[in-house]
């Protein structure tokens, strides 16, 4: 829902029916964090909406809560107010949290890395209370090297593998010149969710419709039952037009050559 937020923000009815009649069946949602609502919605009305709409939101994104807003904590977030953005979670049909982003300031060297395993390993337990997995979405500067290590592999090397799960986005681990078939036998089964997002055929690499880029989908989606892959989810951070219509001709492309 990242992809089409600005219309969410504006009208979620009439948006979710947009995206329903598109051919989109699951969703994953991108706001909660700091308002502890579903784009303006309590939990119980935001699941009432998607089933009106015969949708289903298997995942929804939230933050670390390292950051303060306006000399304020921001609540519904892994670090402030976790419990309350669990039990939400468990009411709208969640299965999947994914803490969506590390900020500049969250960043950090390694021991900052396992600090952030560590509450990584403690929000996984509440989920797993709750029979919701916890994920993390990568981008690519998981993939620089601090101490000769990656900030990706502190992750997934100093968190439950049970406990905590990733959300692999093809794009950003293109970008980053790492290889996805790599990750997936060294660590098979961590990976059930994905983030579909496609990189233009320009040097600026951009993001693109699905298919519509250098990223060979077909090929990568022979290693799904070794990743661990349950759901993916088509995400376009930027479009060049209406992004109705580029999730259009993304779900178009997937039907015709990925499921």
């Amino acid at each position: 829902m990242y992809t089409v937020r600005d219309a969410m923000q504006v009208d979620p009815a009439g948006t979710l029916a947009r995206v329903a009649q598109i051919g989109y069946t699951s969703l994953e949602g991108a706001t909660y964090t700091g308002t502890e609502t579903f784009y303006g919605l309590n939990a119980s009305a935001f699941a009432k909406l998607l089933k009106q709409n015969g949708l289903i939101m298997p995942s929804s994104h939230y933050r670390l809560g390292g950051e303060q807003e306006k000399g304020a904590d921001v609540k519904g977030t892994i670090l402030h107010d976790w419990d309350r953005a669990v039990d939400d979670a468990a009411a709208v049909g969640l299965k999947y949290m994914v803490c969506a982003y590390l900020s500049d300031k969250e960043r950090g060297n390694v021991d900052q890395y396992k600090y952030i395993a560590d509450k990584f390993n403690k929000a996984g337990e509440r989920c797993k209370k709750a029979g919701i997995q916890l994920c993390y979405h990568n981008h690519d500067f998981e993939f620089n090297e601090q101490q000769n290590v990656l900030p990706y592999d502190i992750l997934l090397n100093n968190t439950d593998k049970e406990l905590v799960k990733m959300e692999l986005d093809l794009y950003w681990v293109n970008k980053a010149g790492k290889d996805a078939f790599a990750l997936f036998n060294q660590h098979p089964g961590r990976f059930p969710l994905w983030h579909v997002k496609d990189m233009d055929k320009t040097p600026a690499k951009d993001f693109t419709e699905v298919g519509n880029g250098t990223i060979d989908f077909k090929k990568i989606f022979t290693q799904a039952k070794k990743a661990g892959m349950k759901y993916f989810f088509v995400e376009q951070d930027k479009t060049p037009g209406d992004p109705f219509e580029s999730i259009t001709k993304s779900i178009t492309y997937i039907k015709k050559n990925l499921v």
